[in-house]
């Protein structure tokens, strides 16, 4: 039996963005399970926001399709979980974003994103900078995808996820 000692945490967190008012049924496999959903803009509507609640809590960003001033769409999420600070936003802030330019403005321990549409895990000394991939409809040749977020111990690491084209 492999016990957990009692001083330590886990968490998991699903990582979506870019859904454009698709929410792919895949979506819900791939998440199920996690204890929050962090939706990194391009919503597009309450829907979304809705069916997503169905597999966790949801905290989401406005994107630069999202309106502006949404009850429901913060502008960047900053929170602590498991002893390691996590941020979220868009990312078209910062024009085209990369991870350096997040890197450079943010200083949570994980950044989350999202607006290109590229799935991207980045590790940066200990600093992880991550881009769920758009989960929405396909665009730019790109593979629908989410990602993970498992953080243990006061320690993140990162999966993405692959959904059905």
């Amino acid at each position: 039996m492999n016990a957990r000692p009692a001083n330590s945490s886990r968490h998991t967190i699903g990582l979506i963005a870019d859904t454009h008012g698709l929410l792919r049924t895949d979506v819900f496999t791939a998440l199920d399970g996690v204890d929050l959903i962090l939706h990194a803009g391009d919503v597009g509507g309450d829907d979304i926001l809705d069916e997503l609640a169905a597999i966790a809590p949801v905290l989401a960003v406005f994107g630069n399709t999202d309106p502006p001033g949404h009850p429901r769409l913060a502008g960047c999420i900053d929170r602590a979980v498991g002893g390691v600070t996590i941020h979220v936003s868009h990312g078209h802030e910062v024009g085209s974003p990369t991870p350096d330019k997040l890197l450079a403005i943010y200083t949570a321990d994980v950044i989350v994103y999202g607006h290109t549409h590229k799935a991207l895990i980045a590790w940066h000394g200990t600093r992880l900078v991550i881009n769920p991939g758009a989960a929405g409809p396909r665009r730019f040749h790109l593979l629908p995808s989410v990602a993970l977020l498992r953080i243990y111990d006061g320690r993140a690491d990162a999966e993405l996820i692959s959904l059905a084209g």
